[in-house]
């Protein structure tokens, strides 16, 4: 008999609270093995009051009471001194206590990172967790991070989001040699500051275990030229919110174009499936797991409608029955090595 898999789940976090949560987990039934079992932390009558409306998910769920919520706009401080108790608290203690394999909250996000490496603690060197974004391309999904988390960077830290994103892509997306680029301002060796230059250094003569491919510019960012983009938080982030706005502009130009006149209406209804489609491809990816951590953590997006929230689920338990943290574990025993042999310390320099 198949042991049950836990995924423990903030049912009070994002716009929509126990409502998407709940109706998550019902249309998650379907994207998951049988043996994956949910968790869900909040209200005890509000999360009832929602499964009751999804029968087929009953028997899958267990409901625990959560006094208290962690409010969207509280600061990290704040929620680390009061978190104990919350849904999300509850949510990430149960990895700890051995009770859940993963957990997703759609919460705030500082106070996420904040209280899952309180409980977890992080399982490198790292300052935070790295935050991941899956981007589309015309044949599948680019990984891409730190898209927020880690905004100042050095080389060895860029070396830790490679390996880290590598082994999340084979996890999540099943590539069994994920290709691996370093974003930079040009794909000659001496182009970007220091800090890029090194990493790319470590990462092509390091013997690491990764297919590393070289520098990429921003315009491969949804080519899918390599599986896995890695950069630091502050250019991650500026560029995840700039493909955003585009994909907002494009779709709020093309609703404009065709809702002009009544031929273009008429040719929207016709193509409606299509543009349905168009609109999905341009979503925000449903979740960002934070990598680093000594145990499988998700964000969800605040916004989220129950298909995203599921959407996650899904990758949540893929990423639970994966070995990605191991993977992850062996290529970081690498790293000192590949550092010490390829970037001199300062008194090597000298000498």
């Amino acid at each position: 008999m198949t042991q049950s898999l836990v995924i423990s789940i903030d049912a009070m976090g994002g716009d929509h609270g126990p409502s998407v949560a709940v109706a998550a987990v019902a249309r998650a039934l379907t994207l998951v093995p049988a043996h994956v079992r949910f968790l869900l932390h909040g209200d005890q009558a509000a999360m009832a009051a929602e499964l009751s409306k999804h029968k087929a998910a009953v028997e899958r769920c267990e409901l625990r009471h959560a006094e208290r919520v962690i409010g969207m706009d509280e600061k990290p401080a704040q929620a680390l001194r009061r978190g104990k108790g919350t849904s999300m608290w509850n949510a990430v203690e149960a990895i700890r206590n051995g009770e859940a394999a993963a957990a997703l909250s759609a919460g705030n996000t500082g106070a996420l990172m904040a209280i899952s490496k309180l409980i977890l603690r992080m399982s490198a060197d790292l300052d935070r967790p790295a935050l991941v974004a899956s981007l589309p391309h015309s044949s599948g999904v680019t990984t891409f991070l730190d898209v927020g988390a880690n905004v100042d960077c050095d080389a060895e830290r860029l070396v830790e989001f490679a390996i880290m994103g590598e082994a999340f892509h084979r996890a999540a997306h099943g590539t069994p040699r994920p290709t691996v680029g370093l974003l930079n301002v040009g794909h000659e060796d001496m182009k970007g500051h220091q800090e890029v230059r090194e990493a790319h250094r470590v990462l092509r003569e390091g013997h690491l275990d990764l297919e590393y491919r070289g520098f990429v510019e921003g315009d491969d960012l949804t080519r899918g030229k390599v599986d896995v983009i890695v950069t630091d938080g502050f250019t991650g982030n500026v560029a995840l919110k700039a493909m955003e706005g585009v994909a907002r502009f494009i779709t709020t130009e093309l609703r404009t174009a065709l809702t002009s006149n009544l031929g273009g209406t008429l040719g929207a209804v016709i193509a409606r499936p299509a543009l349905r489609k168009f609109r999905d491809r341009l979503s925000p990816p449903p979740a960002a797991p934070l990598l680093g951590l000594n145990g499988i953590v998700l964000k969800c997006h605040g916004g989220a409608t129950d298909r995203d929230f599921a959407q996650a689920l899904r990758v949540a338990a893929d990423l639970a029955r994966s070995g990605f943290a191991a993977e992850i574990e062996r290529n970081m025993r690498k790293l000192p090595a590949a550092l010490a042999e390829v970037i001199p310390t300062p008194l090597d320099g000298a000498a």
